[in-house]
């Protein structure tokens, strides 16, 4: 790979732009590309195998309060399910470790990049400190250098699921696609749930997309529409158990770069117990739960009849100016063993924290758009600059934003280390079920 050396910066956010996280494009081809893999990489190749044993990412664990960790960027052959690939990874694992802290807990990672290019973190989800050693993109890691992250998670962070991955402007798509993300799970969902559902097993679904050339993950010319290769927790299509009648929590996160997922399991329903890491106020079911690239989900399984059915993933459109996306299984659920007698399910998890009721400090209007045949992206008509300030809020008050996609494809839309709530959707009024939804 080619140098992209930078120095390691910290800024603050005074002179910065506050929507550099607003959307998350499907593709980003600014300048700064690796040099080309022509040939094999040695020592990858083999095959991917289907039917693994669903295994959870390894977790590190806060203790007394704090979670100290190394986590070395690095690219390395890696396996993939049986295949030997070229990857980005943390600590050299194309399945990223899962972070697990509390509310109040304190997180310091130690970066070490090994690579040839700049990379940093970002904790997506979070209502942290964007500023300083926290949760600054801005903050950009020289090769081979490290940086220490301190962050602290406020008392009040919802609990659920988030992810960590690469912010490193403007290569954050080609490090996520080529494996730079992980899981974060802010303990104490299980605990807002009835008592009987305090104990029950729970599994983290890291769903990443690859596609390889040359042995190599693809870095250039990344093209959602080309044959992908769907992985959950680095393995292709493993086997999950469950017994019939059997409730499980399953933490569920797209933490690809660019593909939508479009999950079914069987006739079997998802009960949506927190998105995007907040626990609801209104529980649902669904049989179809749509995840676009940093999407979360929170649901509670049960057990059907015994046998084997399919996770999978159905296909799905992104619009005329999109990308089209096959159905595909994801993961194997074999029901075995005793039956047991289904859980009663929640109808709520938390206390209802309805925004809309709040006075309105400001009313924005944002318009996502793009030129389809530059694949340039632009808000409000101009594109991201990192020394210009689009947006002065002040803290603590409620504004209302009115946001248009003038473009012809979707878009996921997320605000760094702020929640929101959808009031409506095409003008018509929605029921909310969480607190905020970033």
């Amino acid at each position: 790979m080619s140098g992209r050396k930078m120095r390691p910066v910290v800024e603050s956010l005074e002179g910065r732009a506050l929507l550099s996280g607003l959307i998350m494009t499907d593709h980003d081809h600014s300048g700064m590309t690796p040099a080309p893999i022509t040939a094999p990489v040695p020592g990858t190749g083999g095959h991917f195998r289907s039917g693994l044993p669903f295994q959870d990412p390894p977790e590190y664990v806060s203790q007394d309060g704090v979670l100290s960790i190394t986590l070395h960027v690095q690219e390395e052959v890696v396996n993939v399910s049986g295949r030997r690939v070229l990857a980005l990874v943390y600590n050299g694992s194309f399945t990223a470790p899962t972070l697990r802290l509390r509310p109040g807990d304190q997180f310091r990672i130690n970066l070490v990049n090994d690579l040839d290019e700049m990379t940093n973190l970002h904790f997506h989800g979070l209502h942290v400190s964007p500023q300083g050693d926290s949760d600054n993109i801005f903050l950009m890691i020289e090769a081979h250098t490290s940086f220490q992250y301190v962050v602290n998670i406020p008392l009040d962070q919802p609990t659920g699921t988030y992810w960590y991955h690469s912010h490193a402007h403007p290569i954050s798509e080609m490090q996520v696609f080529d494996g730079l993300s992980g899981t974060i799970i802010i303990g104490g969902l299980e605990d807002k749930l009835p008592p009987a559902l305090r104990g029950i097993t729970q599994h983290v679904f890291q769903f990443k997309d690859l596609q390889v050339r040359d042995g190599a993950i693809a870095q250039q010319d990344i093209n959602s529409d080309a044959p992908t290769n769907r992985t959950v927790n680095g393995r292709v299509v493993p086997r999950l158990t469950i017994a019939p009648g059997e409730t499980q929590l399953w933490h569920l996160a797209n933490i690809g770069a660019d593909i939508f997922d479009k999950l079914r399991w069987g006739n079997r329903p998802f009960t949506i117990v927190a998105e995007d890491g907040n626990p609801v106020w209104r529980v649902t079911s669904t049989k179809e739960l749509v995840l676009p690239p940093g999407k979360r989900f929170d649901v509670l399984v049960q057990g059907g009849h015994r046998g084997t059915s399919l996770l999978r993933t159905l296909a799905y459109n992104t619009g005329p100016a999109g990308d089209q996306y096959p159905t595909r299984p994801l993961a194997q659920v074999v029901t075995r063993g005793p039956a047991q007698a289904p859980a009663a399910l929640p109808t709520q998890v938390v206390p209802v924290d309805d925004l809309s009721n709040d006075k309105i400090a400001a009313t924005r209007y944002i318009d996502f758009s793009e030129d389809p045949k530059t694949n340039q992206f632009y808000i409000n008509g101009v594109q991201f600059d990192p020394n210009v300030v689009n947006v002065r809020a002040l803290l603590g008050t409620t504004e209302e934003w009115v946001i248009t996609n003038s473009s012809r494809e979707q878009h996921p839309f997320h605000i760094h280390v702020n929640d929101f709530q959808v009031l409506s959707i095409n003008g018509v009024p929605t029921t909310p079920t969480a607190p905020r939804t970033p």
